[in-house]
């Protein structure tokens, strides 16, 4: 299921109800998939949960200070935006403060959807108390409250039970022709996303329609070349979050991000002019959240042609920040003199091959045991791990597990050693690839 078919559950409440610890603990619950290419250092208020093999898009709307004078305003906006945005809200109150205005005004916004809300209490720890702390919230008069302890779990399977019919559990069908490439355009404003579709677009031997978006704010268009169909969606541009009323910004990065879920090629336009920015590779690290494949696209190349030693400096600069995504590859274009975009397609096709390719399990296993016996695997609790067999588990990005006698003795290292060799022995130099360890099952203690 992509992204874009997610539901989208949105965190919201006054501040220190407990959000961030809800998103805490719901988001650890995840499989752990082990990536070799660390994220850069960036915010995080938005992951995909799994719940009983059930995704969803999980928001915590946190990171309101108390001191602002204006905590009001600022939460009126956050729910209006979670209003707008979501499919699910779960409105958290604290129940040892008790009820306060704040949540009663919150609550009579809230009335104004037809979205399913889920009020929550937290901070109820025990059934011992729980009568006694709803108390004061049926003051509401909704229909149910949900009592929850985010720091010790209390509650929290009740809840989730409740909230599994509201998931998705099958993607629409989008009627787009077999094989059809999906290629998002992501980026901060201004780097030349819309101007770079229309550069393509224009080309001769191409045939384009308009395809109805299913996000918001963003434009697909189904392009012809060849024997090839590409669907080329284009984004809003993803800015930088600033210190007041932006913070709740990352509703509109979620609009992004979805059309982001629906691609399989991440195209991150940067501005060759501005050189390289923060934001550049926060946006490069959203598609690493998600698994994309990506392809750096320097954009405004013809800006600096005539300036070598910018062209090298800024190549220094873009290899440097993006060193946590090697196997991207890096092209430059320019959407206003339509230089470089005849090489964008070859390199699209090359990446989206690898993207979805699958290999049978004795190579797989073969590539497992030559890394093994270059490579030694560590002691763990004094015994040396041991690895016994590996197979693909899906596509887009290639996943594969790899069954051990404990995974939670696999140093870091040690896996990005052998992700490593999965890429150099399958050929997989242009895509994330990704491992999951697993434990043998029925295995003698």
């Amino acid at each position: 299921m992509t992204t874009e078919n997610m539901t989208l559950v949105a965190l919201i409440g006054r501040p220190n109800v407990g959000k961030s610890t809800l998103f805490n603990r719901l988001t650890r619950r995840r499989d752990a998939l082990v990536d070799p290419t660390p994220g850069v250092t960036r915010d995080r208020h938005y992951a995909t949960v799994y719940w009983e093999e059930h995704p969803f898009i999980l928001v915590d709307t946190g990171g309101i200070d108390d001191e602002d004078d204006t905590i009001v305003n600022h939460i009126r906006h956050q729910a209006l935006l979670a209003i707008d945005e979501a499919d699910v809200i779960f409105f958290l109150m604290d129940g040892r403060e008790g009820l306060t205005p704040n949540d009663i005004e919150i609550v009579d916004l809230l009335r104004r959807t037809e979205k399913k809300i889920f009020y929550i209490v937290n901070k109820i720890d025990s059934p011992e108390v729980e009568d006694t702390l709803l108390t004061p919230f049926w003051e509401l008069g909704v229909a149910e409250l949900w009592a929850l302890s985010g720091d010790h779990g209390y509650g929290l399977d009740t809840l989730m039970t409740g909230l599994l019919p509201l998931l998705a559990k099958d993607a629409p069908v989008d009627n787009l022709p077999a094989n059809t490439m999906r290629i998002a355009f992501l980026g901060r404003p201004n780097v030349g996303k819309s101007s770079l579709i229309n550069a393509i677009i224009g080309q001769e031997r191409m045939v384009v329609s308009e395809v109805a978006g299913t996000t918001r704010d963003s434009v697909d268009t189904l392009v012809s070349r060849d024997p090839y169909t590409y669907l080329l969606i284009d984004t809003a541009g993803i800015r930088r979050r600033g210190k007041t009323i932006d913070k709740l910004e990352k509703f509109s990065i979620l609009k992004s991000l979805r059309a982001l879920g629906r691609c399989d090629i991440a195209l991150v336009l940067i501005d060759a002019e501005e050189g390289i920015t923060e934001q550049d590779t926060k946006v490069i690290g959203y598609t690493q959240d998600q698994g994309r494949a990506v392809i750096i696209c320097l954009n405004k190349w013809d800006l600096i042609k005539d300036d070598p030693k910018r062209q090298e400096r800024l190549l220094a600069e873009v290899q440097m920040a993006v060193k946590f995504i090697p196997f991207a590859p890096v092209l430059k274009v320019s959407a206003l003199a339509g230089t470089g975009i005849k090489r964008l397609f070859p390199e699209i096709g090359k990446v989206h091959r690898q993207f979805h390719q699958r290999f049978a399990t004795a190579i797989l296993n073969r590539l497992l045991a030559e890394a093994v016996d270059r490579h030694e695997p560590p002691f763990y609790h004094g015994r040396r791990l041991k690895f016994f067999y590996t197979a693909q588990l899906g596509t887009a990005p290639p996943l594969f597990a790899v069954v051990a006698s404990d995974p939670k003795g696999i140093h870091f290292s040690y896996q990005r050693y052998l992700a490593n060799c999965f890429r150099e022995g399958l050929g997989l130099d242009k895509v994330p690839v990704r491992l999951l360890f697993r434990e043998r099952s029925n295995r003698k203690k």
